[in-house]
């Protein structure tokens, strides 16, 4: 009995076990440099994009496995109107934004109908998307380089820059207590939602599973997260793309859980037909899919040109083997149905902590790559071989 409980405990948490081992790896072979705050608030700038886009690419995902291989594109395009609004055409930040949000709806929009209501394969038309929106940015950017360095308040609100990060209110010292003190309150949000989903759970009947276990999950992610406030105020506190990682995370990790609509990406994942027999229109939840995918690509494409402060035709290039990257490493199902934001979240976390490592250890970009294709075909592996009975041979 005891063997079954830690091999199911291992299965649950098994990446953010490799996580953790990945992690202590990197602490070890960069002596530390890895968890110094400087680079742990690094971590949050440079893959904050990655939290946005795999996101939304796990609703696509869970409609049966699709991807969208035009977010890249769609990240450099809607980043490319946004820059030559703002700076060569003069317009108000705050139309350049509503703009580049439209942008990338309508481009969601317009890939959805074709996935949705024609049913053209999502691997097409997403790959006609990518070259597409790739030839549009550079027609918008006429193959230049446009700087938003003289934007200040646009780089300022999307993160960019060396110096966006939340002021600290209580003082000026080496250690940012507003930092601490979100990451207090944070920890006690959690702790209350954890208890409070618990209690809400065995008052309608469902299984909660063993209360030691809980608690001992309680602490272990309490800890993690007093830890990482503590080293972001040790650094310059709270990244102000941050807040716009967590408010992602947040509404779509509610969506997905607590939702009727979120319960719907899952059922067309787990048997369509039996979905479409139920009741529910299929048709629109592909539509509102691809649809959230633009939404979040023209976000990401504003997070991007913040933090570089400039819109060039090659940004954007291989976002959307992050994304998918992350998707699958965080426990997301090759065949859709299966997968949590958290869980993506996670595989994101693992994405970035081997970049920055690798990248630390001085190791090449093309063994970098190796490496990350390595580590994504491994976590597809283990889905697959998994839903076998741990079979690693298809039967015919």
């Amino acid at each position: 009995m005891n063997k079954m409980k830690t091999a199911d405990f291992v299965k649950k948490y098994t990446m953010i076990i490799v996580l953790i081992v990945v992690t202590a790896f990197f602490a070890w072979r960069t002596d530390g440099a890895i968890l110094l705050p400087m680079n742990v608030s690094s971590l949050i700038s440079q893959n904050a994009y990655v939290f946005i886009l795999a996101t939304g690419m796990l609703l696509c995902i869970l409609t049966g496995g699709n991807i969208d291989l035009s977010v890249g594109s769609v990240v450099c395009f809607v980043g490319a109107i946004g820059a030559v609004l703002m700076v060569n055409k003069d317009v108000n930040m705050w139309v350049a934004i509503l703009v580049m949000f439209a942008v990338g709806i309508l481009i969601g929009a317009f890939q959805g109908f074709w996935i949705a209501f024609v049913r053209i394969p999502p691997f097409i038309v997403t790959l006609a998307g990518m070259l597409v929106f790739r030839g549009l940015s550079n027609v918008v950017l006429d193959g230049m380089t446009v700087s938003i360095k003289d934007c200040t308040t646009f780089v300022n609100l999307f993160g960019g820059g060396a110096n966006c990060y939340i002021p600290d209110i209580f003082g000026n010292g080496t250690i940012n207590m507003t930092c601490l003190l979100a990451g207090v309150i944070a920890t006690v949000l959690f702790i209350f939602m954890q208890m409070k989903d618990r209690m809400t759970k065995s008052k309608k009947g469902y299984e909660v599973g063993n209360m030691g276990a809980a608690v001992a999950k309680m602490v272990l992610i309490s800890i993690v997260i007093l830890a990482f406030s503590y080293r972001l105020a040790q650094h310059k506190g709270i990244p102000s793309v941050l807040i716009w990682v967590i408010v992602v995370i947040m509404v779509y990790a509610y969506i997905t859980s607590n939702t009727t609509t979120g319960r719907y990406f899952y059922a067309v994942g787990g048997n369509e037909k039996a979905t479409k027999l139920s009741g529910i229109n299929t048709n629109k939840v592909y539509f509102l899919a691809y649809l959230n995918m633009g939404f979040l690509s023209a976000l990401a494409g504003m997070v991007t040109i913040a933090r570089l402060t400039s819109a060039q035709p090659t940004y954007g290039q291989n976002y959307e083997m992050d994304a998918i990257g992350s998707c699958f490493i965080g426990g997301a199902s090759a065949y859709g149905g299966i997968g949590t934001v958290p869980g993506v979240i996670v595989g994101a976390v693992l994405m970035g902590v081997i970049n920055l490592g690798m990248s630390l250890m001085g190791v090449d970009q093309n063994w970098q790559k190796v490496v990350k294709g390595l580590v994504l075909l491994a976590a597809v592996i283990f889905d697959v071989v998994s839903k076998r009975g741990g079979k690693m041979i298809a039967k015919n």
